[in-house]
């Protein structure tokens, strides 16, 4: 800040000042006073507003996204059920009429000539009659002595959070030990008893472990002295937990091959990534079937993305290049056609998807879609509203949102 009659002609050509009465003020420092600040709710399911049930922080319920993000993606063929009668007309739920005469008037079985003795089918069987029942009086409970006696009894607490705490370190560490690390990392920000516990039974290098096989990508470039720490930090970027928790997919499975071309291409597109990858663009396969990858974007220079590194999950279906591959953001970004879940509202991976995009043609095509989006058609429209209306402020949120949760390269774990 500085006076009028302070500031000399050449720095006045320098710098761009802003007259606000007696003061100038440098624009640079008007942009730092823009709000950053901006989180979708999560207290309810953005999808059924909490009528499947709580949400547990995440922006989709477990019912709403069983549904409307399977897991699956190779969904089998619809039966094709046929609204069209047989040639006779038979629904399979008419009663026979090619039955003889004498079955059904004197309740005979067919030419066998012996009489059937189902009741239902001879019209001359007595019925049966109704045993006598006694009326009986409904009993009356004493309601007021049994409240007395559950006030005047002492008994213990019915919380099942003291329940828990009271079990002994031993059985906790033995049941940590079953556990995979999403449960570990959620088991340890129950309280600090289970916080310290979990740092008892997993040692350093099984953190890392765990970071590498979530984050095969993932390259620090500093010397990490606590590995926990990182795995929190890439737990906390992520956009959704239950699509994190099942993306950890086992080598160790059995292999199937299901279709040699799909095969022989993706090898071939992997072989581009090793040899000659697209400039801030790599992937790697995560399953021995090809169907699971994992890719990393860089920010494009001169936008609010800048610096960032952000990870995708790519999941390849059996019947590809027929059918395009699902391609969804494992890093939070904030951006006007990308969801609060990551899902990408890109149309090649759509309806215009064709047999000559490959998956590095896909990444470079999200890689553009960070600096140029598409706010007429926009996944989260109070973002395309910012993205248009309030331009600076956008751009602050997604410096933030870069800075927080697509910098864990850089930033050192607190």
């Amino acid at each position: 800040m500085a006076e009028k009659n302070d500031v000399d002609d050449e720095g006045q050509d320098d710098l761009a000042w802003v007259d606000e009465g007696d003061i100038l003020v440098d624009p640079l420092a008007v942009e730092e006073l823009v709000d950053d600040s901006f989180n979708f709710p999560n207290q309810v399911c953005s999808h059924c507003d909490g009528y499947y049930g709580p949400c547990f922080g995440q922006h989709a319920c477990t019912t709403c996204h069983l549904f409307l993000f399977p897991d699956n993606i190779n969904q089998p063929p619809e039966a094709n059920f046929s609204e069209h009668k047989t040639d006779d007309d038979d629904s399979g739920n008419d009663e026979p009429s090619d039955l003889p005469t004498d079955f059904k008037d004197n309740g005979y079985c067919g030419s066998h000539g012996q009489n059937c003795s189902h009741p239902a089918l001879s019209p001359a069987a007595p019925r049966r009659a109704e045993p006598f029942r006694w009326a009986v009086a409904p009993l009356k409970i004493d309601r007021l002595a049994e409240q007395l006696s559950l006030l005047s009894t002492p008994r213990l607490t019915d919380s099942i959070l003291t329940a828990v705490q009271a079990l002994p370190p031993e059985l906790l560490m033995q049941v940590f030990s079953h556990l995979d690390d999403i449960s570990l990392w959620s088991a340890s920000k129950v309280c600090k008893r289970w916080q310290q516990l979990v740092a008892e039974c997993i040692t350093n290098d099984q953190w890392n472990q765990f970071t590498f096989r979530r984050w095969p990508l993932f390259r620090p470039n500093y010397a990490v002295a606590e590995w926990a720490g990182v795995f929190a930090n890439l737990v906390d970027s992520s956009p959704c937990l239950y699509c994190l928790h099942r993306s950890n997919v086992e080598e160790e499975g059995a292999w199937e091959p299901s279709n040699h071309w799909r095969n022989n291409r993706l090898c071939n597109e992997w072989r581009i990534f090793c040899t000659d990858p697209p400039e801030g663009i790599r992937a790697t396969p995560l399953d021995r079937a090809w169907s699971h990858w994992q890719a990393s974007i860089t920010g494009p220079t001169s936008s609010p993305y800048e610096g960032g590194v952000f990870y995708l999950h790519v999941q390849i279906p059996h019947s590809y290049p027929i059918r395009p591959p699902s391609v969804r953001f494992a890093t939070k970004i904030f951006h006007p056609n990308i969801s609060r879940h990551g899902d990408i509202g890109l149309d090649c991976i759509q309806h215009n998807w064709s047999l000559a995009l490959t998956i590095a043609k896909v990444l470079i095509s999200v890689q553009s879609l960070l600096t140029d989006p598409f706010c007429a058609v926009a996944m989260e429209a109070d973002v395309a509203e910012m993205y248009i209306n309030k331009r600076a402020r956008f751009n602050a949120v997604a410096r933030n949102w870069t800075s927080k949760y697509a910098m864990n390269d850089i930033r050192r774990p607190c």
